[in-house]
């Protein structure tokens, strides 16, 4: 397993980690998401760790708090400290009924960590990540409460989710005027089917030293091929995009994209789904990927997209199959740099 800096926090986190999205069995989404009990997520976990990942993320909401429950469980039973692995987890998301126990305001940031360390069993989380932006909040309040757990010692770095490229500025400036603790990381949806962030978040990401963590890396799993229908007419296979269709993705566009995958992967004697994760650990962009697994032999075949080497020629084919349509101004802007760059 190879490992990288997280932005300019001088932690070392491997490149791909595991995401605990499947820990739990909550109601709601969840049933269609999670489901893995005590035993199945050590199992994972203790996987995880043989083959070098040393850094999972979970979310306080994620099954109802149930994921960081069973990620405590499984460090412990494991025997596993912070020196073998690592602990993210998210604030933001709704975890009550209550008017405050969702949202990034002061109130529930400290209460929801309090809550989230009970659950994982240490006194302090390694990266605790903003789950999205918060209309109704000041982020300068929200920054201020982060620093603040900085300074307590319960949170050791911090970052960000789903952040755009104005917001991650915006952060920036606040922080570096207050001397607060700056955003290490953004945690951003990229694959091959999608593609945005290469427009301006990771260019900001870049300027102010954040690192990209990585989610949903197969596009929900489609960039496996089980849910495109094979040549021989029969359908697609069942799975979680059959009850909830997330992250969206258009179809027309992508399914070139998995013919393209399956192609390769069949030259290379891989998976689809590993040369997917292979061609994102390839973009310069990206520091570390996050992948989830509902069994054991899942997640073996996706750490094993560490080991896939693409050619020169094959990156090429896939950044040529998934460029996407440019929308304004950037359109213009490629339009008028014909004359200034070259290649």
């Amino acid at each position: 397993m190879d490992y990288c800096t997280l932005g300019r926090s001088g932690l070392r986190v491997s490149r791909l980690n595991l995401g605990a999205m499947t820990f739990g069995a909550g109601t709601g989404i969840w049933q269609s998401i999670a489901g893995l009990d005590r035993e199945q997520a050590t199992r994972l976990v203790a996987l995880a760790v043989e083959r070098g990942v040393n850094l999972i993320d979970t979310a306080d909401a994620y099954s109802q708090g149930q994921s960081e429950q069973r990620v405590g469980e499984a460090l412990t039973a494991l025997g596993l400290d912070e020196s073998r692995m690592l602990v993210a987890t998210k604030v933001r998301l709704r975890t009550g009924p209550g008017p405050n126990d969702v949202g990034l305001g002061r109130s529930h940031i400290l209460r929801a960590v309090e809550t989230s360390l009970k659950r994982i069993g240490r006194d302090h989380v390694d990266l605790l990540q903003l789950h999205d932006r918060d209309a109704l909040v000041p982020l300068a309040e929200t920054l201020r409460a982060l620093d603040d757990l900085v300074r307590q010692g319960k949170v050791r770095h911090v970052g960000a989710c789903n952040f755009s490229a104005a917001q991650l500025e915006r952060a920036h400036a606040i922080t570096a005027a207050s001397h607060g603790a700056c955003l290490t990381s953004n945690q951003v949806h990229y694959s091959l089917a999608s593609r945005d962030v290469e427009h301006e978040i990771a260019a900001v990401a870049r300027e102010h030293g954040m690192a990209l963590m990585i989610w949903s890396p197969l596009a929900g799993g489609y960039l496996s091929g089980k849910y495109l229908a094979v040549s021989t007419g029969s359908s697609a296979a069942a799975g979680r995009r059959t009850q909830l269709d997330f992250p969206p993705i258009d179809r027309a566009r992508v399914d070139p994209i998995v013919h393209e995958l399956r192609a390769i992967a069949q030259t290379l004697e891989a998976t689809p789904a590993q040369v997917a994760l292979a061609w994102l650990l390839d973009r310069e962009s990206t520091s570390t990927v996050i992948v989830g697994a509902r069994s054991v032999q899942q997640l073996e075949d996706n750490l094993r997209a560490a080991e896939v080497v693409l050619t020169p020629e094959q990156r090429t084919r896939l950044d040529r199959i998934s460029q996407p349509r440019d929308s304004y101004p950037y359109w213009v802007q490629r339009l008028h740099d014909r004359d200034r760059l070259v290649g």
